[in-house]
Parts: structure tokens; C-alpha cells; sequence
């Protein structure tokens, strides 16, 4: 008789974590003992459930994973990282990022990773910034309500519809700045839960990836649509394209190198507490 140990599993309802995980959730894999419970969160809502220790396994901004590596480790697969995806300052009319010093600014959450480079490319920004939920952000620029917006997901596609300018790219402004790729959110996992058990969910979310890459139908599936907060078709694959890539499968090399030097600026600028703990069980540093 086989024991089920269930898990729960934050991620969000964006599309390219849906699609990654709908395998997993849904039985189209064997998981071999494991069962999961998924929790549906915007990612700053899990940010904070993980500083909490209520999540075995979650999706976090690596923002927050720096202020966790304590008690969680990073998964090598089922991540956001990869180029031409970073988040992006916009407004309602063309100006450079000098002129909004002092102006306010939305944020989609102070643990966002997001916001994260917004302190490393200027640290002044950080006294006139207001949070609120994502979705709203575009909306609150275009009435006048924000001077200018800090923008993740699926707006890198839509801000144009509501009338407004990009004003920086960060995630290209990080890209020069290191020649890396920007590490954008990441799946953790407790480390209380033992290695065996965080090995086996990293092969499971592995096979969720590859289950859902290798099978062009999945854009069309239910699951992913209902939660996509009424995208259209093309939008959804646009975010599906950008977010999953091969560092969704696993984060590799280039990868890690990426993540360790996002952590080590936000450490030097005394933005996220150090940690000795290794990033991920399979690595010794």
C-alpha cells in the first residue's frame, strides 16, 4: 500500500506557471507517492505565505528567495529566467528615468524581484513608491492616479493599449549591465522536507515542463485560460512563449551564475540579509 504524502504548491495564475504545473496538478504524470495541493496566489501573496513557512513548495520573486534562503532552497526547474523579460518602467508620457525622482511610482509588491532592480539601478527610487496589485498598475498610470508604473507579466504586451510609454527596460538594462540572463521568479522548496523528498519534486516539476513543451495543444487547454484573468489567445501564448524556456526546464549554469549575482548586489546593498546556506541541495554553494 502506497502512502500519499501531500504537498501544497503556490504558484500563480499567469500563464506560464499554469502551463508549467497543469500536468503535475492534474495526474497526466506519475508522481510516484506524491500528491499536491495547488494554491493559486498573485506572486507577492506568495512572497509573503513563504516568509511565513506556510508553503512546502511555492513559486517566489527571487527578491524574496534572497530573504529565504534559510529555510527554503531553489528548484532547478519550473522558474521564470531569460532575456528580453524584465520588468519595465512606464508612464504616461515620453521622459527619462531622472525625471521621476520624486514622483510616484507603482510597485507590484516591495519583494518582487521587479522592484528589486528598480533599488539596484537607482536606490533613490525607493522613497516614493507605492504598492498595489499588478493588474492595476497600467490602469492607475494611464488616470493619473501614479506618475509612472513598474510593470511585470503580461504587461510588456498590453501597455500600449492603455496609451502609455516605456521609459526603461530593465531587465536590458540589466542584461548589459552583467551580460546575464534576468532571474525573475523561482520555484523553492523547504529544506525541512529532506532531500529525498525535494529531489523528487524537482524531477516531478521537470517532467510537468517537458509534459507541457512538447505538446503544442496545451496553449488551448481550460485550465490555463480560466485563471489567464480573460487574456486573449495570442496574449496568452506571447506570455507562455517568453516566460518557459530552457531555463524553465533547468536553470543550468548560466542560470546560477545569474541568480548568485542578483543575490550578491542586493546583499552589498544591504537590500537582503546573507545567507551560508547553499541555493540549491545539488550544489555545494
Amino acid at each position: 500500500m502506497i502512502i500519499m504524502k501531500t504537498l501544497s504548491l503556490g504558484y500563480s495564475p499567469c500563464p506560464n506557471d499554469t502551463f508549467i504545473f497543469y500536468a503535475l496538478v492534474h495526474g497526466k504524470i506519475d508522481a510516484g507517492g506524491l500528491s499536491f495541493k495547488e494554491i493559486l496566489l498573485d506572486v507577492e501573496t506568495l512572497n509573503q505565505m513563504a516568509l511565513k513557512g506556510k508553503l512546502d513548495i511555492t513559486k517566489v520573486s527571487y527578491n524574496a528567495f534572497g530573504n529565504l534562503r534559510d529555510e527554503y532552497c531553489l528548484l532547478r526547474s519550473g522558474g521564470a529566467l531569460g532575456r528580453g523579460c524584465g520588468p519595465l518602467v512606464v508612464a504616461s508620457k515620453e521622459c527619462e528615468m531622472e525625471d521621476l525622482k520624486g514622483k510616484t511610482i507603482a510597485i507590484p509588491g516591495e519583494l518582487t524581484t521587479a522592484y528589486l532592480l528598480l533599488q539596484l539601478y537607482e536606490p533613490d527610487f525607493r522613497s516614493n513608491v507605492k504598492v498595489m496589485p499588478f493588474h492595476e498598475i497600467m490602469g492607475a498610470v494611464k488616470e493619473g492616479k501614479v506618475d509612472a508604473g513598474l510593470i511585470i507579466h503580461e504587461g510588456r504586451f498590453t501597455y500600449p493599449s492603455y496609451g502609455l510609454k516605456k521609459i526603461i527596460d530593465l531587465g536590458e538594462w540589466w542584461e548589459k549591465e552583467t551580460g546575464l540572463p534576468i532571474p525573475l521568479g523561482c520555484i523553492i522548496a523547504k529544506r525541512s522536507l529532506g532531500n529525498d523528498i525535494i529531489s523528487k519534486a524537482e524531477r516531478l516539476i521537470r517532467e510537468s515542463v517537458l509534459y507541457a513543451i512538447s505538446r503544442p495543444e496545451m496553449l488551448g487547454v481550460k485550465y490555463i485560460k480560466e485563471h489567464s484573468q480573460e487574456l486573449d489567445d495570442s496574449v496568452i501564448a506571447e506570455h507562455i512563449n517568453l516566460y518557459v524556456n530552457d531555463y524553465s526546464i533547468d536553470i543550468g549554469d548560466d542560470g546560477i551564475r545569474a541568480v548568485r549575482k542578483l543575490l550578491d548586489m542586493a546583499e552589498e546593498r544591504g537590500i537582503i540579509k546573507k545567507s551560508a546556506n547553499p541555493l540549491c541541495i545539488n550544489l555545494d554553494s
